[in-house]
C-alpha cells in the first residue's frame, strides 16, 4: 500500500501530541505554534474562582465547569487542528459534556470559555480568540489583568467574533443566555 506523505502540519501535530510536558505546565497548539505555559499564579486562579462562583450561583441555566479542559478547534490556513486549553470551560449541565470525554474533546456544546491573561497575553487576546471563534464557541470571556478589563466576545463568525463588550474592573458585565446575569468584576481589582 502506498503511504501518503506527511505534511508539515501533520508532523507538527504528531510532535505536539507526543510532548511530555513537565508537571504543572501545559502545552497548547495554537495557530501552528506550540505554546508551553507555567502554572498560573494565585491572582490568576482567584479570578477563575470568582467567575465560577457567580456562574454556579446566578446563571439561569445550570452549568458544569472544567478547568483546563483540552479542546480541539478548527484551524485557519495550513495550520493543523488547534489544541487549546482554556482556563475555564462552561457547558449546560443537561449535556453532561465532560462525562466520558477524551482529553482533547471537540467544542460542540461548550457555552463559554474563560481566559485570564498571564505570561503570554497576546495568545489570549488574539490567537485564542480566533481559535474559539472558528470553533465556534458562542461566548469567550477574557479577563485582561494588564489592561484591568474584562471583554466578552460573542456572535462568532469565521475566525473572529462580530460583537465584543469591554468594561473596566469594577463594573458589571451582562452575560447573555444561557447565563442571563450580570457578572460582578469588582473583586478582580
Amino acid at each position: 500500500m502506498p503511504h501518503e506523505p506527511l505534511t508539515q502540519a501533520n508532523v507538527l501535530l504528531e510532535g505536539f501530541l507526543a510532548l511530555d510536558t513537565p508537571e504543572g505546565f501545559r502545552a497548547e497548539l495554537i495557530e501552528g505554534e506550540i505554546v508551553v505555559t507555567p502554572p498560573p499564579d494565585g491572582d490568576h486562579e482567584d479570578c477563575i474562582s470568582l467567575i465560577l462562583k457567580q456562574v454556579i450561583r446566578l446563571a439561569r441555566t445550570d452549568m458544569d465547569f472544567s478547568g483546563n479542559k483540552g479542546l480541539k478547534l478548527r484551524s485557519g490556513g495550513r495550520c493543523p487542528r488547534n489544541h487549546v486549553i482554556p482556563d475555564g470551560t462552561f457547558a449546560p449541565t443537561e449535556l453532561r459534556l465532560y462525562r466520558g470525554a477524551d482529553p482533547w474533546m471537540p467544542c460542540e456544546g461548550v457555552a463559554l470559555v474563560v481566559e485570564v491573561t498571564s505570561a503570554k497575553p497576546r495568545a489570549d487576546r488574539t490567537d485564542k480568540r480566533h481559535c474559539y471563534a472558528r470553533g465556534p464557541v458562542p461566548l469567550y470571556l477574557l479577563v485582561d489583568r494588564e489592561e484591568s478589563s474584562v471583554t466578552l466576545f460573542s456572535e462568532p463568525e469565521g475566525d473572529d467574533y462580530r460583537q465584543h463588550c469591554t468594561i473596566p474592573f469594577g463594573k458589571r458585565l451582562t452575560l447573555p443566555a444561557p447565563f442571563a446575569f450580570e457578572l460582578e468584576t469588582g473583586e478582580f481589582i
